[in-house]
């Protein structure tokens, strides 16, 4: 398969798929996610695959959402697949939120494992495809978290409370906080971190011998495990938190503010004014 945005190779029954714009600190472009979506989907039809990894090309696994290919005034804005482009929906229904849910599900249903190897940064959108992989590593040092929760809307994957207790995912969301790879191992929202110097060393050492299961035993764990998942709800609840986008990011009081202030004092103007009280209180990393 020939791709644009991702570089993708099976090496040891491990196919690796690589998020390869380094420019955009790998920000999720439609056409990206396309192609994510396009290799999971290659991998697990591969029975020289038994499990998958994701990594970022450059100095972050990956920033976010790249907006500007959604909106912004293009006369032809690019759309993820499975937009509903009609009048009768597209202002109303969250296609966006619904399009990250339908690609990222995709890792949820996939036959075989998904592993998220972070280093860099892991914000917003990038934050939903770590947190939907099976299995998380990332360097100590990494920053992680959702700050858009601030200021534009609630998250398009409301993973927070399935990856985390409580008490952290109110503290995470409601402040829109970051954390260190090394903090979220501690809060149990990711698998292991690592010094960074060692985090492709350590994460072969952790895929080497998971490579050599049975691809069906590994399966049937995963299966297992999600059917779990899902009856505790949490399909249900991941589909339920598209209408919260809507109401947050578009008819809330003072939805508009962020956008508005970006447009006419540019993002870094807009970005203070949303995280500007938390970075004086050295609350962003």
């Amino acid at each position: 398969m020939e791709f644009e945005n991702i570089l993708y190779g099976v090496e040891d029954r491990i196919a690796t798929i690589t998020l390869n714009r380094p420019e955009k600190r790998n920000a999720l472009s439609p056409a990206l996610r396309r192609e994510v979506v396009a290799a999971l989907k290659a991998a697990e039809a591969d029975d020289e695959v038994t499990l998958i990894l994701i990594q970022g090309a450059g100095e972050a696994f990956c920033a976010g959402y790249d907006m500007n290919s959604y909106a912004g005034g293009q006369a032809n804005p690019e759309r993820p697949d499975g937009w509903n482009h009609s009048e009768l929906f597209e202002s109303w229904t969250g296609q966006f939120p619904r399009s990250c849910l339908r690609d990222w599900m995709t890792i949820w249903d996939l036959l075989k494992p998904v592993v998220a190897k972070v280093h860099g940064y892991a914000l917003a959108g990038g934050s939903e495809l770590m947190s939907m992989c099976d299995i998380v590593f990332a360097a100590d040092d990494c920053v992680m978290g959702y700050p858009p929760t601030r200021a534009q809307s609630t998250p398009d994957i409301e993973y927070f409370p399935w990856k985390m207790s409580m008490a952290q995912a109110k503290y995470m969301q409601l402040g829109g906080h970051s954390v260190t790879g090394q903090r979220a191992a501690e809060m149990g929202w990711i698998a292991k971190s690592y010094p960074a110097e060692e985090l492709d060393e350590q994460v072969m050492r952790e895929l080497r011998p998971m490579a050599k299961l049975h691809p069906a035993m590994l399966s049937a764990n995963k299966i297992a495990l999600n059917q779990t998942y899902e009856a505790m709800g949490f399909r249900s609840a991941l589909q339920s938190s598209v209408p919260w986008y809507v109401l947050a990011q578009g008819f809330r009081p003072g939805s508009g503010e962020f956008k508005t202030r970006a447009a006419r004092d540019g993002l870094k103007s807009a970005l203070q004014w949303r995280d500007g009280d938390f970075k004086e209180e050295g609350f962003v990393l």
